[in-house]
């Protein structure tokens, strides 16, 4: 794609902000790099030859001029329950799409309840969770339920061979484990229930070559809040593979390392989706490598088909509602190996 299209990144010198810069040069968009530290913007800059405008989430006018001329603005930095608001409200002042990586689920069920009513009736485009967690799995598990209207339950299983977490994702966890006061968080009976008691350990019949894997069950993920907003489904649960979750809580895991020219580690992933309904069964699956690189082409697709008009509705959208689910997942054929059996 040639576009020429300028596209704010808020948070581009970050581990995924990097990665979503280099994939919207590659199809043909400017990023605009912006975010709080001037210096490291300023060293990105440098690098890559683009344009830098630091702004704060503190300072309504800096963002302004952040997302000045942008076509539409992708944030990628956390904690999101510090930065979503004060950059969706820069979007609307802007008149122009806002999409974000956020994995905090109360995060995103704040964009959800604080702006859905202005950006429809606004006819604005508001993407929250478009992102390895929240955006995948919605993907995923809209496309297994392919004519279905509704379901019983939904099941995301993700089968991490490790997981390495960025500064990002250790701030975003603090933030929310104070949100919820230490208490864990599962999605049941149609709505958010917060729990004082360990979550179970499960085993998991992962598709061939991974197998059965012994999972953290309810270990929750922002699928509980994309999935629900659209489907009619009353119990979500996501699983998470016990190694990828013991390093994720152990102080002395350290951040994710290069393998490769496109910066991506070593780690590779399995994400299955199960729907069920009576006894029915559907099933999505989808594999690749390195949760933080494969969250550039989900979030710059889904920038692409914004502003190409390829869209199904306007207003606050999870990934699943606002675009052809089957569609938009074929088109990440080069970045993701899909088994989709509706």
């Amino acid at each position: 794609m040639e576009s020429g299209q300028l596209v704010a990144v808020f948070g581009a010198y970050g581990h995924t902000g990097r990665f979503v810069v280099a994939e919207l040069r590659e199809r043909g968009f400017v990023p605009v790099l912006s975010g709080r530290d001037a210096d490291r913007l300023r060293a990105s800059a440098s690098e890559s030859g683009l344009e830098a405008r630091p702004a704060s989430v503190d300072d309504p006018a800096s963002l302004d001029r952040a997302l000045a001329g942008a076509a539409a603005v992708i944030n990628c930095a956390g904690p999101f329950a510090v930065t979503a608001a004060p950059v969706i409200e820069a979007a609307l002042r802007g008149g122009i799409p806002y999409v974000d990586v956020a994995a905090e689920i109360e995060a995103n069920v704040d964009t959800f309840a604080h702006f859905t009513d202005r950006a429809r009736a606004t006819g604005a485009v508001i993407v929250p969770a478009m992102a390895f967690f929240g955006g995948l799995g919605d993907l995923l598990a809209t496309a297994a339920m392919g004519d279905w209207t509704a379901a019983d339950e939904a099941h995301i299983a993700y089968g991490l061979s490790g997981w390495h977490p960025t500064d990002g994702t250790r701030a975003s966890g603090v933030v929310s484990r104070e949100r919820r006061n230490g208490r864990r968080v599962r999605y049941a009976n149609g709505q958010l229930e917060y729990r004082t008691d360990n979550p179970p350990i499960l085993k998991w019949p992962f598709p061939d070559p991974m197998g059965t894997r012994a999972v953290v069950g309810e270990f929750t993920m922002a699928d509980v809040v994309t999935i629900p907003s659209h489907l009619s489904i009353p119990d979500v649960c996501t699983y998470m593979a016990i190694e990828a979750a013991e390093e994720l809580s152990a102080r002395d895991t350290p951040a994710p390392a290069a393998v490769d020219g496109h910066g991506r580690s070593a780690q590779t992933f399995l994400v299955d989706v199960v729907v069920r309904s009576g006894g029915t069964e559907r099933r999505a699956v989808a594999s690749g490598q390195d949760i933080y690189a494969v969250t550039a082409p989900l979030v710059v697709e889904a920038v692409e088909r914004i502003v190409t008009g390829r869209t199904r509705t306007v207003g606050v959208a999870s990934a699943g509602e606002i675009f052809d689910a089957p569609d938009f997942l074929r088109a990440l054929s080069s970045h993701i190996a899909l088994d989709l059996r509706p």
